[in-house]
């Protein structure tokens, strides 16, 4: 099947979302968990675990320096294992975008901004858009977007809509990324309805998760999202790609996302260009398993940077 890049907007506000079978969701997701998974496809899952990460920094006190580090550490994540793939993106804050950018020349990996008024969504949309551009001109070459939080739990769903084309249309070809802050939508249903908009508004990804509130990524919550993803591809042929984000520090866990992607979607979105981990340890920890299944033993934590 023929598969095509989104354009912003292109399709209108669905006025309804399919209803989530709760109980079928959580129970297809502890199938996830129970796959037994030989040793050559746990590394390969691992190197494309480590591939799909975008190394995270998203703090009050980030300053200069170590945003440097977030780069370097990047580009560096075990020198003396040769084969190890990079990390897909660093993500940071709009002004250290062009810092990033600058840390990171040469190196494949991509330079991401968070923007709208993160972590909240509150705030005009003319700063938003602000926002984003400073993030742009930074030369971020993508851009995770929170949606208006309270204008979606008020229902007001055009404005959510309306605002997430209008930022989609600013990014230019910087790709989008559209966070849901799912852990308080409180339903499945409404994670769906919020996942629906955002796709048909022109995110080029949906993301769970701020990172900044709990609950953050969970397997229920990105299988309905994936669900979300799928079913606009069946209708359209369009591809749209998913980021879990926030609680996700553990290789088994990496590898049963893996999985429900695997199951859900197929083949074609196990790459960096259509599947992300949003996280800030996990690399940390699939380095471990790596050289687990390596050598046969752990190396200690002290051989891996912390931050």
């Amino acid at each position: 099947m023929h598969m095509m890049l989104k354009k912003p907007a292109e399709f209108p506000i669905p006025e309804t979302s399919p209803p989530v079978d709760q109980v079928g969701v959580i129970e297809r997701c502890a199938r996830f968990q129970t796959r037994s998974i030989k040793k050559g496809a746990k590394m390969q899952g691992l190197y494309m675990a480590l591939s799909m990460i975008d190394l995270t920094t998203l703090e009050g006190m980030d300053t200069e320096g170590k945003v440097r580090q977030l780069c370097y550490k990047a580009q560096h994540l075990h020198d003396s294992f040769a084969g190890l793939p990079t990390v897909a993106a660093v993500c940071v804050y709009p002004n250290f975008a062009r810092l990033a950018k600058q840390e990171l020349k040469g190196s494949g990996i991509k330079v991401a901004s968070v923007a709208t008024a993160f972590p909240s969504g509150n705030s005009s949309l003319a700063l938003k858009l602000e926002d984003v551009k400073l993030a742009i001109d930074g030369g971020a070459d993508e851009v995770d977007m929170v949606i208006s939080r309270g204008r979606f739990h008020q229902g007001d769903y055009t404005y959510v809509y309306d605002e997430i084309a209008a930022v989609k249309e600013a990014c230019g070809t910087a790709r989008l990324k559209v966070i849901l802050e799912t852990g308080e939508l409180s339903t499945l249903d409404k994670v769906r309805r919020a996942s629906d908009i955002a796709i048909a508004a022109g995110g080029d990804f949906i993301k769970t998760s701020t990172g900044k509130i709990q609950p953050a990524a969970t397997l229920p919550v990105t299988l309905v999202m994936l669900e979300a993803i799928r079913d606009h591809f069946d209708r359209t042929g369009q591809m749209v790609g998913m980021k879990p984000a926030g609680g996700i520090s553990k290789s088994k866990l990496a590898l049963h996302y893996l999985i429900a992607v695997k199951e859900t979607l197929g083949d074609a979105w196990l790459s960096p260009e259509w599947f992300r981990f949003g996280a800030s340890s996990l690399a940390n920890d699939v380095l471990m398993q790596v050289m687990k299944q390596s050598t046969g033993h752990y190396q200690s934590s002290d051989y891996f940077s912390q931050d």
